[in-house]
């Protein structure tokens, strides 16, 4: 079955999905983007990334490009179309197309809407939360509203590949001694006496949907979380570290800059989170 795009306002043949030259998304990272989990056919956490979408347009001063009503059909409808049961949908929006310039267009100019849809094997998701994986360290070379999802993610692209290349999963950007968050995850250490330590979310970092839901998930389970900055330094003499996504969840981390991390298996308490997360995620209706 070949793969279908929403583009502006069409369903497409995915082989045939085109956006504009000049939209400026293209021309100058002028978008923000969602990416939501689906689960047995059903989203998780609509709501959140729904939520999250509608600040991050808000801080770059971009309309939403249709009701979150409309919208969530359009989700669903791509869903369905690409028939997807277990996998991601993708959601990006920009402020549209328009003569490359600097300034803002005219406000009247429509913000440019993508969504895709694409099927995982989950069978193959298990293996990293079974048997943990490796972090790099890079330098946090990235703008400061980090905390705003848009679609500027140089800085992430060439840390993911550097992790790639030195046969990690993930790179943590460290800033000053501090570990901030990964190229698409957040991060996580337990300390030796069982507190989970993850960094504040105000600044730095992007509020991750799933991290939100993780803090729930702790406090459910009886478990302390101090959310403050971490060092490198206390990453490495961790008992646990993980990181998580909405295409992840949990991944235990074994080793940082190939220096073990606890006892060099996936930790128990990465463990109990991943297992009661969807406990506490929210699922959307089909």
């Amino acid at each position: 079955m070949s793969r279908v795009a929403y583009v502006n306002g069409l369903y497409v043949p995915h082989a045939e999905a085109a956006v504009h030259v000049e939209d400026r998304g293209y021309q100058f990272a002028d978008g923000v983007y969602e990416v939501c989990e689906v689960r047995g056919g059903r989203m998780v956490d609509e709501r959140r990334h729904m939520g999250r979408l509608q600040r991050s347009l808000r801080e770059l001063r971009i309309a939403m490009p249709m009701s979150l009503h409309a919208l969530g059909v359009v989700l669903r409808e791509t869903i369905r179309r690409n028939r997807v049961r277990d996998g991601i949908v993708y959601l990006q929006v920009t402020r549209g197309v328009a003569r490359r310039d600097h300034y803002f267009p005219s406000p009247d100019t429509p913000p440019s809407i993508v969504v895709t849809a694409r099927a995982s094997i989950p069978a193959k998701a298990p293996a990293p939360a079974i048997s943990g994986a490796a972090v790099i360290t890079v330098p946090d070379n990235r703008w400061d509203r980090v905390d705003i999802k848009t679609v500027g993610l140089l800085p992430n692209v060439l840390a993911k590949q550097a992790a790639k290349e030195a046969g990690a999963r993930e790179a943590w950007f460290v800033r000053d001694g501090v570990v901030m968050e990964g190229g698409s995850t957040n991060a996580w250490i337990v300390t030796e006496a069982g507190t989970i330590v993850t960094r504040p979310a105000e600044t730095g970092i992007l509020r991750g949907i799933t991290r939100t839901v993780l803090l729930e998930v702790a406090n459910r389970l009886g478990l302390t979380v101090d959310e403050r900055d971490f060092t490198l330094d206390e990453a490495f003499a961790a008992r646990e570290a993980f990181i998580s996504s909405a295409s992840n969840v949990v991944v235990p981390i074994v080793s940082i800059d190939g220096k073990t991390i606890g006892d060099g298996k996936p930790g128990p308490i990465a463990r109990s989170l991943r297992d009661s997360f969807y406990d506490v995620a929210e699922f959307a209706r089909k």
